[in-house]
């Protein structure tokens, strides 16, 4: 059983190190992730060299708790939000006298990798982090957390068909076209009305038009260079056409492509007249090129109208002195969402302790905890009842449109496992201009994808 486990985990493995968002080394992190699983299965086969190495890894995982013996593990893949979740455990034993051991990996080591190490040595933490596609790596070991306290005031709990409601959402992340309000403002175009491609060839041309006066460089702040951003082309743009004006549980595109690799041409033509535009709208020395750091230098230095990133490229109120919003990827009429839900979730593992588990879960929910996650951490919250607003300066234009209802799943990640490495080799040459246009895409982009998945 831990054999089967182990190919699953290192298939997992590859999966969660192309879907980090942002940063300018996603790139070195994936390749640095398939490095390390390739070298670890080999040291797997020797038992006791893993369990070793497990045990050194646990121990520097820990080194900074102070949790004493018997308090439940959760490891954490955030380790930019490790010291916000040591002071979320010792709170935690402050108010309820129960301990939790703050476990985070981060660097050049995936949860993954980790997680696999952790299950051949038999030292499982309570909880654990993974993300949606990753849920039948587990199949059969997560706990059900249904009925739950803290179930009532989300709609964003990972629900699995096998296993029920397994995945605790600790924060929600979204990703469509961002926005420099004060540009658009000033050259009169209302991100409001951003909902047909008419309406967006009418925003670019304008835009264009006053680049000069508004003192932008282009419309769009895009790079479709493979290497480094194939992971943004591959996985968030691409995830666009998979999801864009779907409700959240809509899986009609997704279903489609796992079912051998189908596209619809039809929604793919359009969605590759949109793309079309950014390429001939974007700053030409960033489009091939660029760099993950220069797009989004780029947006914040206020020379980009348009971003193609999600909420985590601008952080901080003190990252722009200009408001932002997201507006949609409207490719077809009356698309108007963005895609946003939890990036991963904390699960409880099945023989661990889970009825703690599912009591610091009920707690994380709770007003203090929240306090912490929002306001100290930086993440937005998941939950209805949750008083506290994000500082994050996407925050007010991601809760408006999930108020309403507007937001679509996080499908693309549940597409075969490395396609973004094909994909995005489609969208570099569109930008390069050796595909000559949007049927060509269409007709490129199909093909690709219908052998990767025949292979």
């Amino acid at each position: 059983m831990k054999k089967k486990v182990l190919s699953m985990l290192l298939a997992g493995t590859m999966v969660l190190s192309m879907t980090a968002c942002g940063g300018s080394n996603a790139d070195t992190t994936a390749d640095t992730a398939a490095d390390t699983a390739e070298s670890t299965a080999e040291a797997s086969t020797e038992e006791t060299a893993a369990e070793e190495t497990t045990e050194e890894t646990a121990t520097e995982a820990s080194s900074d708790t102070t949790a004493a013996a018997g308090a439940i593990r959760l490891l954490n893949g955030k380790p930019e939000i490790n010291d916000q979740l040591l002071e979320l455990a010792e709170l935690y034993k402050s108010e309820t006298g129960n301990e939790v051991s703050i476990e985070t990996i981060g660097g050049d080591t995936s949860a993954g990798d980790e997680l696999k190490k952790m299950y051949q040595a038999d030292n499982m933490p309570d909880i654990f982090v993974i993300e949606a596609n990753q849920a039948a790596t587990w199949d059969g070991m997560l706990a059900d957390l249904a009925g739950e306290e803290w179930t009532d005031k989300t709609g964003f709990e990972l629900v699995d068909a096998n296993m029920g409601t397994i995945g605790f959402p600790y924060t929600v992340e979204a990703t469509a076209l961002g926005y420099n309000a004060d540009v658009l403002k000033a050259a009169g175009v209302d991100p409001a009305s951003l909902t047909s491609p008419d309406a967006w060839k009418t925003a670019c041309e304008t835009l264009d038009s006053k680049k000069d006066e508004l003192g932008i460089t282009a419309v769009f702040g895009w790079c479709a260079e493979p290497a480094n951003l194939g992971w943004s082309s591959g996985t968030h743009v691409f995830g666009q056409y998979l999801d864009a004006g779907l409700k959240a549980d809509d899986t009609t595109y997704i279903d489609m492509l796992n079912d051998g690799g189908k596209i619809d041409t039809d929604r793919m033509t359009k969605f590759a007249e949109f793309i079309g535009m950014m390429n001939q709208y974007s700053d030409p020395n960033l489009l091939v090129d660029g760099t993950y750091d220069n797009q989004v230098a780029g947006f914040k230095d206020g020379k980009y109208a348009f971003i193609t990133q999600g909420n985590w490229c601008v952080t901080s109120p003190e990252d722009v002195n200009f408001e932002v919003g997201f507006a949609p990827y409207a490719f077809e009429d009356g698309i108007n969402t963005i895609i946003a839900g939890p990036p991963s979730y904390w699960v409880a593992y099945k023989d661990g302790n889970v009825d703690a588990a599912k009591a610091f879960f009920n707690w994380c929910a709770g007003d203090s905890a929240q306090d912490i996650l929002v306001n100290k951490a930086g993440l937005v919250s998941p939950f209805d009842d949750c008083q506290y607003e994000a500082t994050n300066p996407f925050y007010k234009s991601m809760k408006s449109y999930i108020d309403a209802g507007n937001y679509s799943g996080w499908h693309t990640m549940l597409k075969k496992d490395g396609l973004q490495n094909e994909t995005c080799q489609v969208f570099a040459d569109y930008a390069k201009g050796t595909i000559a246009d949007a049927a060509e895409f269409t007709d490129k982009i199909s093909k690709v994808i219908t052998g990767y998945y025949n292979n």
